[in-house]
């Protein structure tokens, strides 16, 4: 495990009082200090509970939306473009106690985006994440489209 440096503490901190993330209920518990590991929480608590007392779905999803993005944004830099294009989330169960998910980028993900925009001029990619409890147990699994492409030169 790579660990943290400075700037991705004090991102995690800003990112975590940033309202609009913050309003979800998800907290960014680690950043590894070269972007390709994060890991999210998210507990049962009076802002994220909905009427038959389980993590609101609105919650799970709000937690984990931006998070591939934010990570190929800063682990491709400031050549590209990263947008968020679509996502689906599954309800597997409720969740009814404090949920994580892991978000990891391998080095070869990298080098194969950037190896495929020298000749394509946008491309999509499919990512997974799973929100799961203690016992890894998998209670919301969402799947996330990027859209990635190189930024126009002006």
């Amino acid at each position: 495990m790579v660990s943290e440096s400075w700037r991705t503490r004090w991102f995690r901190w800003t990112m975590n009082f940033w309202p609009c993330y913050r309003g979800s209920g998800g907290r960014i518990a680690y950043i590894a200090r070269d972007w390709k590991e994060v890991r999210v929480k998210l507990r049962l608590s009076l802002r994220t509970y909905n009427y038959v007392g389980s993590i609101f779905g609105g919650s799970l999803y709000a937690a984990v939306d931006p998070i591939y993005m934010l990570m190929l944004i800063k682990c491709l830099g400031p050549g590209y473009v990263v947008w968020d294009k679509s996502a689906a989330i599954r309800f597997r169960k409720p969740g009814r106690s404090t949920l994580t998910a892991a978000f990891k980028l391998e080095d070869g993900e990298l080098e194969e985006i950037k190896r495929r925009l020298e000749t394509e001029p946008k491309l999509d990619r499919t990512y997974h994440v799973e929100l799961v409890d203690a016992s890894g147990v998998v209670h919301a699994e969402i799947d996330k489209i990027i859209h990635i492409s190189h930024k126009q030169k002006a």
